[in-house]
C-alpha cells in the first residue's frame, strides 16, 4: 500500500524525486520494543517515521547497549543502505508503538542509479541525516564515558 503523505524529512528533495521515492512508500506499524535492526545486519530497508519514536543504540563491550539517538515523527530512520557496504552502523528499537513508511533499499538504489541526479539528491538528503546522527552519537558517548567536561567545545 502506497501513501500520499509526504513527511517533513523529505521537503528538501525537489518534488518531482519527493514524489517518485513516496510511491514506493508501504505503511507500516511496529509495536513498542520492537528491534527494527541490529548493528552489523543487512541494512536492506529504511523508513521514514510517521510517529512514534525509535531508539538508535550501539554496542558498548561489557556494557548494555548506549542508546545514542531517537528518531521522531517525520525522520529518517536507517542510513546504512545507501552506502557499501549495506550494515547497519547501529541498532534500532521501538520506543513506543510506530507507524512509518517502509522503503525497499535495493529497489530505491536502482532508481538512483537509473536517474543519477535523483541519486545525487538522495545522496544529499541521506548525507545530511547521517552528519546528524554522528553529531548526536559522539555528544551522547561523550556524556556517558568521557570525563566530565570532555564533550565541551571551546
Amino acid at each position: 500500500m502506497t501513501t500520499a503523505i509526504t513527511p517533513l524529512t523529505t521537503r528538501k528533495l525537489p518534488a518531482v524525486y519527493r514524489g517518485r521515492l513516496m510511491s514506493m512508500a508501504h505503511d507500516v506499524r511496529f509495536p513498542p520494543d520492537t528491534r527494527l535492526f541490529v548493528e552489523g545486519g543487512r541494512a536492506d530497508h529504511f523508513w521514514i517515521v510517521e510517529s512514534g519514536t525509535v531508539a538508535l543504540d550501539t554496542k558498548v563491550p561489557g556494557r548494555r547497549a548506549a542508546v545514542i539517538d531517537t528518531v521522531e515523527s517525520g525522520a529518517l530512520l536507517g542510513c546504512s543502505w545507501l552506502y557499501r557496504p549495506y550494515r547497519w552502523r547501529f541498532g534500532a528499537r521501538t520506543v513506543g508503538p510506530v507507524r512509518a513508511h517502509e522503503f525497499d533499499a535495493e529497489a530505491v538504489r536502482r532508481m538512483c542509479q537509473d536517474d543519477p541526479e535523483m541519486g545525487r539528491w538522495i545522496a544529499l538528503w541521506v548525507g545530511e541525516a547521517v552528519n546528524r546522527r554522528l553529531g548526536a552519537a559522539r555528544t551522547r558517548l561523550l556524556d556517558l564515558y568521557a570525563p566530565y567536561g570532555a564533550g565541551a567545545r571551546g
